[in-house]
């Protein structure tokens, strides 16, 4: 015979139906976005699979479900506030995304994917509930992967600075070295440090570990955020002393040091080193400040909290906010589905083969790029000759187009690129050439005066794209954006002269020599570079 307890002590467990709902709400959510914003997740894995500075971002998600698992004592005890917040969010993602699928700019399509979900979040729980959940809603940041053009960026940076440090550590073992931008000289080989050694490959990588140790950190707010942004200046002196035990190697066993199993064994060594260096920092900083504790007790994962089925039932609704957001994007999904897919324009144009190699009185003889830079810079037509005048006067020409520039290929800085080789640069102005004109404007171009050693060249370089000379590489991007919206073109090209200066030479007369070269080529460019 069974006890009936008095309503005053009966305890009634949650009503099972209400989550069968609110489940099914969000799984029918999840899988309506994700087909609302195919495009963008689609790249974004593409990316995750082709570029091994995100090789990592595959666990990103299953790490922030991990996390929300962790907390599901506390979300079965959550209540469904709602937040009309998110609405607007989730309408500003699909916004993002609808100019991201136009623009067929990967980034914009990926940040407006993140944006839905944080969106929908805030829709169903409200935003006192979603700051509870702000470790596993911000992890998914990192899995976005940054704009090709900042990443190229980046990278040159990062290969100046390993460079440097490198050589440093090498030099302390008394070996005779010498560096000219990322190219190390070691005499009997030149170590070459290229994307592979830049440190992005760390730095992604580490910067989610670093994320993931802060949150685990149970301290002060100031020490995690320390602890997460070190991850950076660790990840690039590590890198630097990877390139500086190659170099002393390479000089005591051969250049089989830099090359194959142990080049890429030396990387993975560097970057649990890296993760031990943080390790470190976590305990240095765990003795640091008033409330000083073991390491032992202040980092480490909690264990997840048991949920408490005979608990007082929470009453839930599907918020009405929730319920609105998931009508945004289901619209937002048809309309994506049934919308016609936008062919971009591709310019009639000459190919750069049929370019002159007489250009009035200058004579040119062409080269060719190695393989190495072609694979790097993804253009799709240039030329690079040197024109002659006169047995003394040289200009190198050099035009980089591009047939779209959707999936990140783009023209790379000359402003990134030159350092790269070791070129200082002295000096950087915009001036207008004359009286030349392109597309019926006036020609400005980036003058720029570099050295290296007793060597000093003039370098004038404009962007021309879609009838446009733009001098400002972030200006390129956006009217790179406009312009796939309004004329579905992403066409164009980098155009380049550098000319030397003579012992003596004063730069007047090697701007002189540029703005006569360039009154001659500009005109004939159109027909290469159509507007």
């Amino acid at each position: 015979m069974s006890t009936v307890l008095p309503a005053a002590t009966r305890v009634e467990r949650p009503a099972v139906n209400v989550w069968l709902y609110v489940w099914a709400a969000i799984a029918i959510a999840a899988v309506v976005a994700a087909a609302a914003m195919q495009t963008g997740i689609g790249h974004m894995i593409e990316t995750w699979m082709v570029r091994e500075e995100y090789s990592h971002a595959l666990l990103i998600p299953v790490i922030s479900l991990y996390l929300l698992w962790q907390q599901r004592a506390a979300l079965w005890r959550m209540e469904f506030k709602g937040s009309w917040l998110g609405v607007g969010l989730i309408a500003f993602g699909a916004l993002l995304q609808i100019a991201g699928v136009l623009a067929a700019v990967d980034t914009i399509q990926q940040y407006g994917l993140l944006f839905a979900i944080y969106g929908l979040v805030l829709a169903l729980i409200g935003v006192r509930q979603s700051v509870n959940l702000w470790a596993p809603l911000l992890l998914l940041a990192l899995m976005v992967p940054l704009p090709e053009f900042l990443l190229q960026n980046f990278s040159a940076q990062l290969q100046l600075i390993s460079s440097q440090v490198g050589v440093w550590f090498i030099r302390l073992f008394g070996i005779s070295v010498f560096v000219e931008g990322n190219v190390i000289d070691l005499g009997g080989y030149k170590l070459q440090v290229a994307e592979a050694c830049d440190g992005l490959r760390y730095l992604f990588p580490l910067m989610t570990m670093g994320f993931i140790m802060a949150y685990m950190f149970k301290v002060e707010m100031w020490k995690r955020v320390l602890l997460f942004v070190s991850s950076i200046p660790v990840t690039i002196l590590m890198n630097s002393f990877r390139i500086g035990t190659i170099g002393v190697m390479v000089e005591h066993w051969g250049q089989s040091m830099a090359e194959g199993f142990l080049h890429d064994f030396q990387g993975w060594a560097v970057f649990m080193t890296s993760a031990g260096v943080l390790l470190i920092e976590m305990m240095l900083l765990a003795k640091i400040g008033k409330h000083r504790r073991p390491w032992r007790e202040v980092f480490g994962l909690d264990a997840a909290e048991p949920i408490d089925r005979n608990a007082a039932p929470v009453h839930r609704t599907v918020p009405a906010s929730f319920i609105a957001g998931s009508l945004i994007v289901s619209a937002f999904a048809v309309g994506v589905l049934v919308a016609p897919e936008r062919a971009e324009a591709t310019p009639t144009r000459e190919s750069f083969f049929a370019f002159p190699t007489q250009v009035d009185s200058w004579t040119g003889r062409r080269s060719v790029l190695e393989q190495i830079y072609l694979d790097a810079l993804k253009l799709d037509d240039y030329i690079m000759a040197d024109y002659m005048r006169g047995g003394r006067e040289m200009v190198n020409f050099y035009v980089a187009w591009y047939d779209s520039q959707r999936a990140g290929n783009s023209a790379h800085s000359p402003r990134s690129c030159l350092p790269g080789g070791g070129w200082r640069m002295t000096q950087f102005n915009q001036v207008d050439v004359g009286d030349v004109q392109v597309a019926g404007k006036p020609l400005r171009v980036n003058r720029v005066q570099i050295e290296l050693g007793n060597r000093n060249q003039l370098v004038y370089y404009w962007f021309q794209q879609r009838g446009r000379v733009v001098t400002n590489e972030y200006l390129v991007k956006w009217y790179l954006f406009v312009d796939s919206l309004t004329k579905q073109r992403t066409d164009g090209a980098l155009v380049r002269l550098v000319t030397p200066l003579d012992i003596g030479e004063p730069v007047e007369q090697a701007d002189r020599r540029l703005v006569e070269f360039a009154s001659q080529v500009a005109p004939r460019l159109e027909h290469y570079v159509p507007n």
